[in-house]
């Protein structure tokens, strides 16, 4: 018998497990937040209506979780922006993580956000996949703004 992948959003009694998922995303990335950060995100996924938090079960327990925000666009009517994918470990390799790329797509689409898009590191393990459900688009780079730098703005 095959093993039955369930996806859907997150709910209150979700908060422990999501948090130990969460957890283990920003350390496999080296990522360090306080608890507060958690605690913080954590309601805006419930509660904010451009954020969405959804939860990947494996035979009814939850191994992965995807989180995206909806945002305007300026040349379409609006996109759909996956902040965060991560399956356990354990979990992986079995089509988890398609099926929340594929779920976080439908949604956006039924919410009139039909543009999907997502960042991930050069050397990242899941490109194989990306590479597969995704387009890259080559010659892109990624700029964030350094407050630091000449003519940075003000400090």
């Amino acid at each position: 018998m095959g093993t039955m992948i369930e996806i859907g959003f997150l709910t209150e009694s979700d908060r422990a497990r999501w948090e130990s998922l969460a957890r283990g995303k920003d350390a496999y990335f080296k990522v360090e937040r306080g608890d507060d950060d958690y605690a913080r995100t954590w309601r805006r996924l419930l509660d904010d209506e451009q954020i969405r938090g959804i939860a990947a079960r494996l035979d009814g327990r939850m191994v992965g979780i995807a989180h995206y925000l909806f945002h305007a666009g300026v040349w379409q009517a609006g996109r759909c922006y996956l902040a965060d994918l991560f399956v356990d470990a354990e979990a992986r390799r079995r089509g988890i993580a398609t099926a929340m790329i594929d779920w976080t797509a439908r949604d956006a689409k039924e919410r009139g956000f039909p543009g999907l898009y997502w960042n991930t590191l050069e050397d990242a393990p899941a490109r194989a996949l990306y590479d597969k459900v995704g387009r890259l688009h080559k010659g892109l780079i990624l700029y964030t703004y350094r407050r630091d730098a000449p003519g940075g703005g003000p400090a």
